[in-house]
């Protein structure tokens, strides 16, 4: 049976140029991510020249052209993961999100680094055709950074090991995996997937490499502030370059197979706001659409869902933490909405409520 991708591929260049063109994409991605527009406009070419790039090897063209592997960078919460997985939802294939820091070399505790693409086909329930044409996120890879040398005498199992052991992965290789675990059952047969076709992108914060393309741009590095990370400055994370992740720690032959580098900014408070109120999804719509089931109107006060935002930011988690920070109040809220009495039944969210100075119940109208 011809999944959508086969179906898609036999359309030729064409079928790819209309449905894949980086306009399009990014359309979808301002539906979904607020901000983030050097991010979306860089992985929407990206993964049109990957499409491309697939078809022309379907046609057995000549002319080779480099997979458009990624790397992207920035803080936590500001959306790199969310970023691929709506992009993986555009282009209707499965990903997967395989955190590096838990990779070692094998032979040792840990996980292999095989089993990101094990971890594709669980996603899609393995069948091998979808695999072979899906994404992987190389999570945390900045962990796996070579962060000097001489700093250990014994086998470096979870940094260079690590990245060297990605690299034919990373660049298409007939991969063996173990359905059931290849560590507890050595006897089964191995499934082969090949990932010449898989788009791996690599994300991190890579807290510092701003202060490594600051001394590169300036011929210097900046007076007591070599400690504060890409967060802090995420100008200069616009002109990271190839040697700047060398210097990082990141191995040449690595950073090869990544040609496409790019980043996220931190989300300021106005984003934030946005982030719980605009796109497809909102947190706000949805709390809404929720209290609308119990027949009640939510409604947020001024200065309410500012104050949520200036909560996260002091956090330091980014859009990540707004959920929580909204269950925090909208507990109470959802708890007792289904026995409120009245002919209006409605509750106001306050700026006092958000900030968790009055009951979350406070201003309800019934």
């Amino acid at each position: 049976m011809s999944t959508q991708n086969d179906i898609e591929m036999k359309g030729g260049m064409a079928t790819v140029m209309s449905r894949y063109k980086p306009s399009r994409i990014k359309a979808y991605l301002d539906s979904r991510v607020i901000g983030q527009e050097e991010a979306k406009r860089t992985l929407a070419v990206a993964v049109y020249n990957h499409m491309k790039r697939i078809v022309r090897r379907s046609q057995d063209k000549d002319t080779p052209i480099r997979k458009s592997n990624v790397i992207m960078m920035g803080p936590t919460g500001c959306g790199k993961t969310y970023l691929v997985q709506c992009i993986a939802e555009y282009m209707n294939v499965p990903y997967y999100i395989q955190d590096c820091t838990k990779i070692t070399a094998s032979g040792y505790v840990g996980s292999d680094v095989e089993d990101c693409i094990g971890g594709l086909l669980r996603a899609c329930n393995y069948d091998v055709d979808k695999a072979r044409r899906g994404i992987v996120v190389l999570d945390e890879i900045d962990k796996n950074a070579v962060k000097g040398a001489g700093m250990s005498i014994t086998r470096d199992v979870s940094g260079e090991c690590v990245q060297q052991s990605l690299l034919k992965i990373v660049e298409g290789d007939l991969v063996g995996i173990a359905p059931q675990g290849g560590r507890k059952h050595p006897e089964q047969p191995l499934v082969r997937v090949d990932t010449s076709d898989i788009l791996f992108i690599a994300t991190g914060a890579f807290v510092g490499l701003d202060d490594i393309v600051s001394r590169r741009t300036s011929g210097g590095g900046r007076i007591g502030f070599s400690n504060l990370g890409a967060e802090a400055h995420p100008d200069l994370m616009a002109s990271v370059s190839p040697q700047d992740l060398r210097d990082f720690g990141m191995i040449p032959e690595f950073v090869g197979r990544f040609p496409v580098i790019t980043h996220v900014d931190p989300l300021e408070k106005e984003d934030l706001v946005r982030i719980l109120t605009e796109p497809k999804g909102a947190l706000v719509s949805e709390y809404r659409e929720l209290l609308e089931m119990d027949g009640m109107q939510l409604e947020f006060e001024d200065g309410a869902l500012e104050s949520v935002a200036e909560k996260a930011l002091e956090l330091g988690t980014g859009a990540r933490g707004l959920r929580s920070i909204m269950e925090s109040f909208m507990r109470d809220v959802m708890f007792e909405a289904p026995d409120i009495k009245g002919r209006k039944r409605a509750v106001t969210v306050t700026r006092d409520m958000a900030m968790g100075k009055a009951p979350a119940a406070g201003r309800r109208v019934g």
